[in-house]
């Protein structure tokens, strides 16, 4: 479980974060996207963290720091960013570890994630990981699409108008589509689909 956590503000909004420190390894444990009210970030992490907010220690800093400069429109990279998912069962850590490897600027889909974790059934369970993935953005579930293109879900606040943002923040514009209409996707890079 998480200790502590800290909120900051990005560009687009209020983020959090909490982290755990087992045997002096502090890694990013818990990771919210924006939401507008720092109060209400401030909410969503207090119960869960042991020690409440704290100062963050310097390899969240850096973490933080990565965050605001991707969420203002300079896409990082998190891949070598040590997450603790200690608490994620074998296959969800599978497959979180091969969506921690779509690069920015690219897209695959829930099947795609599926097969790469050894379980070519499983996409529907892959789309459940990815709404409760617990720190989007550092695990990109962002660019994790249905098949053919189509946006999936987004649990973060905002929904597929976040999804949206932050991957155009990427080059890849994902335009939602209105009732009825169809879904055009134009990445700069795109994982073959499903």
């Amino acid at each position: 479980m998480p200790r502590a956590y800290c909120t900051f503000e990005t560009e687009l909004g209020f983020c959090g974060i909490a982290w755990s420190d087992t045997a002096g390894a502090v890694m990013p444990a818990l990771f919210r996207l924006p939401e507008p009210s720092r109060v209400d970030m401030e909410e969503r992490f207090s119960a869960r963290c042991s020690q409440g907010h704290a100062v963050p220690p310097p390899v969240i800093r850096s973490v933080i720091e990565m965050a605001k400069r991707h969420l203002g429109g300079e896409p990082q990279e998190f891949l070598d960013i040590a997450v603790d998912l200690s608490e994620e069962q074998p296959f969800a850590r599978r497959v979180y570890a091969f969506t921690r490897r779509v690069p920015a600027g690219e897209t695959t889909t829930y099947g795609e994630l599926a097969r790469a974790a050894g379980n070519p059934e499983a996409a529907r369970a892959v789309g459940l990981l990815m709404g409760r993935n617990p720190m989007p953005l550092i695990i990109p579930c962002h660019r994790v699409l249905a098949a053919g293109g189509k946006p999936g879900g987004f649990s973060a606040h905002g929904g597929l108008s976040t999804k949206s943002r932050i991957l155009e923040l990427e080059g890849v514009r994902l335009s939602l589509p209105r009732e009825g209409a169809q879904l055009e996707l134009w990445p700069v890079a795109q994982h073959s689909a499903d």
